[in-house]
């Protein structure tokens, strides 16, 4: 009988986790302590497993068999019992994680890994008065889960590093790539880095350096294609002729530079606020948000099922 995974909270975060780790081979619970939430996920769990299989990213299962195994569980102690993992999906509120925490740690098995999906939330500040409090940790995704692998594994002080490896190895079983941090910070490592590059992009449309149309052209159709598929240490260890610290010795002082005029916040909120949300809107009106939602899933679909065919022609 293949392992239960038992997912908490079916909101954008938790449908797209219920299809990630069924495709992997797990069944899964899925429970909402609100009435209908979990129906509605698994309808949109139906909704794109054609375009996954279409594009080979089912991990070789095929649709009714992925939908098969992801049950809506009517209760909490009904979804962790005999649960291995708990993915948590409830709201960004610090006391709302406290209380499932508090519930998850009573119900759940002693040796269940309780796993929150926070972007915002330090596992610190909701576990710390557990009695099973070295069994929780962080694993963030980036949304949606079922497309896009990178995951961060971050602990709490207090987390075993034993549930640390386990979760990490359970990720890579299920197909993720877990970034695993030594410690904890605000932001953890995706959010500490796409801050700091959007709070650059604000900078520079707020200077009137650059619109929101071009600063995306240069991360689109630029900086991002070799993103997809290299890192930023990477990169720069191929942009000089003898490696990362050839690059340092070249271009250092010219970041140095640089960094003087980034030494400074703007706020995003206000004037500049109104002004890219006046040109995203010329873009893109309020009513075709979620049919654009929908085809940037049907592009990632498609690059992702690139990266898999390239990795296997070209070597990853």
């Amino acid at each position: 009988m293949a392992d239960k995974v038992a997912v908490i909270g079916s909101g954008l975060i938790g449908r797209a986790w219920a299809i990630s780790y069924s495709r992997a081979g797990y069944n899964v619970a899925l429970h909402d302590a609100a009435a209908g939430a979990a129906e509605a996920a698994l309808g949109f769990v139906e909704s794109v497993l054609a375009d996954l299989h279409r594009n080979g990213l089912l991990g070789g299962h095929d649709p009714a068999s992925v939908r098969g195994r992801i049950t809506v569980a009517a209760t909490l102690a009904d979804a962790l019992r005999d649960a291995v993992h708990v993915q948590e999906n409830t709201p960004e509120q610090l006391d709302t994680k406290i209380e499932v925490f508090r519930e998850l740690d009573r119900l759940a098995a002693p040796e269940t890994v309780l796993a929150s999906s926070t972007s915002a939330l330090l596992p610190s500040s909701f576990t710390e008065t557990l009695p099973g409090r070295a069994r929780c940790l962080v694993v963030h995704p980036i949304n949606p889960p079922y497309l896009v692998p990178a995951v961060e594994v971050v602990p709490a002080p207090w987390t075993d590093a034993a549930v640390l490896e386990r979760t990490g190895a359970f990720m890579r079983a299920a197909g993720h790539a877990p970034i695993m941090m030594h410690k904890e910070i605000d932001g953890f490592v995706m959010n500490r880095l796409q801050g700091a590059l959007l709070q650059e992009a604000f900078r520079l449309v707020a200077e009137g350096y650059a619109s929101t149309a071009d600063v995306d052209i240069g991360i689109r159709d630029g900086l991002g294609l070799r993103w997809s598929f290299m890192g930023p240490f990477e990169t720069i260890d191929l942009n000089a002729p003898a490696g990362v610290a050839d690059y340092i010795a070249r271009y250092e002082g010219m970041y140095k530079s640089m960094w003087q005029t980034q030494q400074h916040i703007v706020s995003w909120a206000g004037a500049l606020s109104a002004r890219i949300e006046a040109e995203r809107r010329e873009k893109l009106a309020p009513a075709q948000l979620p049919e654009r939602a929908r085809w940037r899933d049907r592009r990632l679909m498609a690059l992702v099922a690139h990266k898999r065919d390239a990795d296997t022609e070209i070597g990853s």
